[in-house]
């Protein structure tokens, strides 16, 4: 399995910017979060969904046996390790230790990724220290 353009990829994660934050939502311009704005991204890099996204819990101290998510993104995505992820690649972040890994992010340079926030809807911003070190899988998008 190829992977996409990462400049196609980036490209279209910032055609959502601005979007607001509306949790379970993945419509640009109008409402997504943080999973919803990684969907809108796929259906348009890569085609419809594949499986249709259960509900999910906001708690991002969640814990379980299961990393959920990242199981999803493996059925239909190339898994890299995080160290090597570039621009393009989907990034999940683990936002508390020993919690499972419960945000999405798309990197959009090698300091900077673009997300979905609640309050702040579809942001670009700076990859600091502290995003970073929450990077618990990185990802990649296939080709079409």
């Amino acid at each position: 399995m190829n992977s996409a353009d990462p400049t196609r990829v980036i490209a279209i994660a910032r055609s959502w910017l601005g979007t607001p934050y509306h949790d379970q939502a993945s419509l640009r311009g109008v409402g997504c979060d943080c999973l919803g704005l990684a969907r809108g991204v796929w259906r348009e890099v890569v085609g419809p969904e594949p499986f249709p996204i259960p509900p999910y819990s906001r708690d991002w101290g969640e814990t379980g046996p299961r990393e959920v998510l990242a199981e999803g993104a493996r059925r239909m995505m190339i898994e890299v390790s995080p160290a090597e992820a570039g621009p393009g690649a989907l990034v999940l972040f683990r936002m508390r230790p020993r919690a499972i890994a419960k945000h999405v992010g798309i990197l959009t340079g090698p300091d900077s990724f673009l997300h979905a926030y609640e309050r702040l809807g579809v942001i670009e911003e700076p990859l600091t220290n502290a995003w970073r070190r929450r990077i618990a899988f990185a990802f990649l998008f296939p080709q079409r």
